[in-house]
C-alpha cells in the first residue's frame, strides 16, 4: 500500500471551466485516465474531497460527484480510516476450469498463499454428497488464503478424497491445487459451479481486510475428472473490489 498521499491538484491542471462538458465529469476521466495508465499507483491514496477542492477551486459536491463515478467503476475504494484510494487492480476471472493461482499468473498478478487449515475432518452431509463419499468418513481439508501483489483476495475452502491426503502444506504455500492435481496424473473435465454474494462472517473479514460483515463474492465448484469421479469440493469467497466472474452469453 502506498504511503504517500497522492496530490491531485498536481495532475489535473488542465480543466475547462468555461465548456460544456461538466466539471465533475472533466475530474472523473483525467483521474480515471492516470489510475489506467499507472500515473497514480494501484494502492495510492488520494486526498480528502475538500482538500481536492481547495486545490482545484471547485466545489466539495463537485469533486464528490466525480469520485462517486470511479468508486462505481471500481476503481477507487473508500476505506475507513485510510481514506480513499486506489484499487489494487482488480482480477476478472473467466468462469472456466481454472484455478485462482493459475487465473493472477495469467493476468501478471504475483499469487501469494498463506494455509490456513490443512488436514484430515469427517466428511459432513453436504460434503459427503458432493465427493461421493460415506458420510463420517475421513476427507482432506483445506483452508487457504490467496493475495495478489500481497493484498488479500480470496478465502479458499476445499475438500478432497482422502487419497489425496500426501499432498504438502509446502505445494499449497507454492503451487495453485489444480496444478498440484495435475503433477499427479488427475484431469479435471468438467464441473459444476454456482456463484453468488453474501455477508462475511467469522474471520473472513479480518482475512480480506474489508468492513466487518461488509459483501463477498462467492463460488461454490464440485469438479469430476475424465472418469467422472468427483476429485474436488470447494467453496470460496472473494473480495468484491478486487475480483469479478466474466463469461461470454
Amino acid at each position: 500500500m502506498a504511503e504517500d498521499v497522492v496530490l491531485v491538484g498536481d495532475l489535473l491542471s488542465g480543466l475547462d471551466r468555461t465548456g460544456p462538458i461538466p466539471l465533475y465529469f472533466q475530474v472523473s476521466r483525467e483521474l480515471e485516465a492516470a489510475i489506467r495508465s499507472g500515473r497514480i499507483a494501484p494502492g495510492a491514496r488520494l486526498q480528502n474531497e475538500i482538500a481536492i477542492a481547495e486545490s482545484l477551486g471547485l466545489s466539495r459536491p463537485t469533486i464528490r460527484r466525480a469520485m462517486e463515478s470511479l468508486v462505481d467503476k471500481g476503481l477507487l475504494v473508500r476505506r475507513r480510516g485510510i481514506g480513499t484510494q486506489v484499487v489494487q487492480g482488480q482480477v476478472t476471472r473467466q468462469v472456466e476450469l481454472t484455478s485462482l493461482y493459475e487465473d493472477l499468473k495469467s493476468s501478471h498478478h504475483e499469487p501469494g498463499t498463506r494455509v490456513l487449515e490443512h488436514g484430515l475432518r469427517p466428511a459432513d452431509a453436504s460434503v459427503a454428497e458432493a465427493l461421493s463419499v460415506v458420510e463420517g468418513s475421513e476427507v482432506v481439508f483445506l483452508r487457504r488464503q490467496r493475495s495478489t501483489d500481497g493484498v488479500p483476495v480470496a478465502i479458499l475452502t476445499n475438500y478432497l478424497p482422502l487419497e489425496l491426503s500426501d499432498i504438502t502444506t509446502e505445494q499449497l504455500q507454492e503451487r495453485g491445487l489444480y496444478e498440484i492435481l495435475r503433477g499427479r496424473g488427475v484431469t479435471i473435465r468438467v464441473a459444476n459451479q454456482k456463484i453468488g454474494a453474501r455477508r462475511a462472517h467469522g474471520d473472513e473479514s479480518g482475512l480480506l481486510d474489508i468492513d466487518r460483515g461488509g459483501p463477498v463474492l462467492t463460488m461454490e465448484r464440485v469438479a469430476y475428472d475424465a472418469s467422472g469421479r468427483p476429485v474436488e469440493f470447494g467453496h470460496h469467497c472473494y473480495r468484491p473490489d478486487m475480483y469479478s466472474f466474466e463469461t461470454t452469453l
